[in-house]
């Protein structure tokens, strides 16, 4: 287990970062953003879920507990160098992304068929999860970016573009659950102008 006994170590006041085995590098490498994107996704999937909670949606909250630690082990694995590894270190898979298709396969399911764009905010929640899944699609963005540079195991984006499209899966799924209307595209040339 961790040990975290001193928040500030001052060795990251040259702007500098100590990456997992102790190698610095700078904060605003391309790993370490993108290691970043992804601690920025899994607080938002944190704010998602602690609104789910409140909203009595329990399977939603087991779902999204899961994919922050998922989320925390490929943050771990990003913020090791390449080609190193360590004792007890976990690796995004493919039955975790399966397991992803599954769910979305069973939401969509239940789902009405969708005919236009949908706009975040038709409920708190979904609006929550809408924003986790943009911050999911930067997440991704910035990992799809660093392995033009270094080297990275595939199945990093293969989840994160899964699961960005479970979050949206999700949200519609959270506005029908919550009995709520989705909010839909309306093109310019459809919408009043009051």
């Amino acid at each position: 287990m961790v040990k975290i006994n001193k928040i500030y170590t001052k060795t990251g006041d040259d702007g500098s970062t100590g990456l997992v085995g102790g190698k610095r590098t700078a904060k605003d490498s391309l790993r370490v953003v993108a290691y970043g994107d992804i601690d920025e996704l899994n607080c938002a999937i944190g704010v998602a879920s602690a609104c789910a909670a409140r909203c009595g949606h329990k399977k939603i909250c087991e779902q999204l507990e899961l994919i922050q630690n998922e989320l925390f082990d490929a943050g771990a694995e990003l913020a090791t160098p390449p080609g190193e590894s360590w004792p007890g270190m976990e690796a995004l898979n493919e039955p975790m992304i399966l397991r992803l298709e599954g769910w979305i396969d069973q939401i969509t399911d239940k789902l009405p068929e969708l005919r236009s764009f949908v706009l975040p905010g038709s409920s708190e929640l979904n609006a929550y999860i809408h924003l986790a899944r943009a911050v999911c699609r930067r997440a991704e963005r910035s990992c799809v970016t660093l392995t033009k540079h270094e080297a990275l195991r595939p199945a990093i984006i293969v989840y994160l573009n899964r699961l960005s499209d479970f979050l949206f899966a999700l949200a519609r799924h959270a506005s029908h659950l919550d009995k709520k209307a989705e909010l839909l595209w309306v093109p310019a040339s459809k919408r009043s102008s009051t």
